[in-house]
């Protein structure tokens, strides 16, 4: 039976809204540069949530605006942000004390390419002219509970970022638990164990037409 799926694709906001909804209040999460700062701005109030940046910061508030922002006060991406009650900060190395010590439980970070058995390549394409931005990824990678990825499903040539095997140097093995795409969200919890990746919340394409399109083995539900 063809599922339908009706709609247009997720755009960013609605990814991270999608990865805000399915944090467990009381999670202490690392948001990675780029794309995944965006879910500070769709988490829910009160659900002691705390954020925390590599540059050293806890407990960091959504994106600031207008007279909130203060040149001083940004994420590792360089993004004014607010501070929430109870804001902390620290040295760097503290602060990577904390990625590298199992202390956070998410951490959101985008991704060139996630293989199917959990592998990352986010830090670089392999290409001689492309520019290597490591940061903390590779800390982070081993050192949080869970890795969620937030990124685009297909590259600008049409080809999926979901693959059986990364083709692009390793950030880290084998880390990688769940997708948030702009199609669909992938868990990659049994496809880490050799078995299927799980399929859900759809948008803008069938089942049928993903399966054509992602040459892994997916499973919906």
């Amino acid at each position: 039976m063809t599922t339908s799926t009706p709609g247009t694709t997720r755009d960013r906001h609605a990814i991270a809204t999608a990865i805000a909804a399915d944090i467990e209040p009381g999670s202490y999460v690392n948001l990675g540069i780029g794309q995944p700062t965006l879910v500070a701005d769709h988490l829910p109030r009160n659900a002691g949530i705390v954020l925390h940046t590599e540059n050293g910061m806890l407990n960091m508030g959504p994106a600031a605006s207008g007279d909130e922002i203060d040149p001083d006060l940004t994420n590792a991406g360089k993004i004014p942000v607010a501070e929430l009650p109870g804001a902390a900060y620290f040295h760097h190395a503290d602060s990577f004390a904390m990625m590298r010590g199992g202390h956070l439980d998410v951490c959101v970070l985008g991704a060139f390419e996630v293989a199917t058995n959990g592998d990352l390549a986010n830090w670089h394409t392999g290409k001689p002219d492309a520019i290597p931005a490591v940061g903390g990824a590779m800390d982070l990678a081993i050192g949080a509970k869970q890795i969620w990825v937030m990124m685009s499903l297909f590259a600008k040539n049409g080809d999926s970022k979901l693959v059986s095997s990364c083709t692009y140097p390793l950030t880290g093995a084998g880390c990688v638990d769940r997708v948030y795409t702009d199609i669909a969200t992938f868990d990659l919890a049994a496809a880490r164990d050799g078995g299927p990746v799980y399929v859900r919340d759809l948008s803008g394409m069938t089942f049928e037409e993903l399966s054509e399109r992602v040459e892994v083995p997916l499973v919906e539900g």
